[in-house]
């Protein structure tokens, strides 16, 4: 059955325990398939056409994938499914194709992200996540790693990448650009998570000071160059962008990051703007799924229903800085007196 995606007409199943730590925080699911793309006897074969990616507009590590393979030319060679920004009802947390006709995936013939992940793993226990690379010949799963697969993209996919195409992972910057990645997936991508998922006033602040440390720490790095690493994108640029893109209009609120709105950055909020208006970002980036995702069927955990926390913010410094309005008045008082 095609699944009603109006907002508010789903209340998603809530995500197990078992990613949240003895000490309230979050804890993010290993991935399962894993095995990397290349031309050895135990890797994934690069192929064209023979790979479908499946991704939500909604999830900031599926999005960074659909910006590498637009921006590279591989949207020509590797196929793309979408699943809705809503949460299914099921008894499971859950990825639906209900956007498409029928509610299935028109390749796949599959209505439920799951069903792909058990047919490859019938023991599968995890969330079935996005982005996912599905061999189509074998009809199964091939690699789930969000974490290298903008990586596979860049240097086992190349043969395949269109004339002209960036170099988001220069030689004689990958070790740089894997130890900034490093950083800003533990402390901003997962970051702005374990915020929203914290299941203790401690360990929320903890996450809280972490996340706005890192992104003061970049702000003063974007204040000499256009790009983190200079004038040209890398891949770095691509999984930071996915976060601040959706911080404003999800994470500020949804998840208790309100210490500063990023447009409020002047360093970083050019920057996202910056990326925003360069093609294969702006254009894949969807605020109407970002939105219904995070404010109508984000998957919270069984136990946050009875935890509340205290948000961390925003910054009240501003409102005593000097505003001037008083230039606009004949008057130095605020207020008419009725004598």
């Amino acid at each position: 059955m095609k699944q009603n995606n109006q907002v508010g007409s789903t209340k998603s199943v809530p995500m197990k325990a078992n990613e949240i730590s003895s000490d309230g925080s979050f804890k993010r699911q290993t991935n399962r398939f894993i095995t990397p793309f290349g031309n050895n006897s135990n890797e994934l074969p690069v192929e064209a056409n023979r790979y479908r990616l499946l991704w939500t507009a909604a999830c900031p590590w599926a999005h960074r994938t659909v910006i590498v393979r637009k921006i590279l030319g591989l949207d020509n060679v590797i196929s793309l499914g979408t699943a809705s920004p809503l949460r299914p009802k099921t008894t499971q947390v859950d990825w639906e194709f209900s956007l498409d006709e029928g509610g299935v995936d028109p390749i796949l013939g599959i209505q439920y992200m799951s069903e792909i992940y058990q047919k490859t793993d019938s023991e599968y226990k995890g969330r079935p996540t996005v982005p996912v690379m599905v061999d189509l010949k074998a009809q199964q799963v091939a690699n789930n790693d969000y974490f290298r697969l903008t990586n596979y993209f860049e240097t086992e996919w190349k043969p395949f990448h269109k004339e002209n195409a960036p170099n988001l992972y220069p030689k004689d910057l990958c070790g740089e650009i894997d130890a900034l990645n490093d950083v800003i997936f533990h402390d901003i991508n997962n970051g702005v998570y374990k915020c929203g998922f914290a299941l203790s006033q401690e360990v929320y602040e903890e996450a809280f000071d972490r996340l706005f440390a890192r992104l003061d720490e970049l702000e003063e790095r974007l204040s000499t160059q256009r790009f983190l690493f200079g004038d040209y994108i890398t891949d770095s640029d691509v999984r930071l962008y996915s976060t601040l893109v959706r911080f404003d209009v999800a994470y500020y609120t949804a998840f208790h990051t309100n210490r500063n709105l990023i447009k409020e950055f002047p360093n970083l909020g050019g920057y996202v703007r910056d990326l925003y208006q360069t093609p294969g970002f702006g254009d894949t980036t969807d605020f109407d799924a970002i939105k219904q995702h995070y404010h109508v069927s984000i998957t919270i955990f069984v136990d946050k229903e009875d935890v509340k926390i205290l948000p961390k913010g925003p910054d009240l410094s501003g409102w005593n800085a000097p505003h001037h309005r008083e230039t606009l008045s004949n008057s130095k008082e605020k207020f008419l007196i009725d004598n």
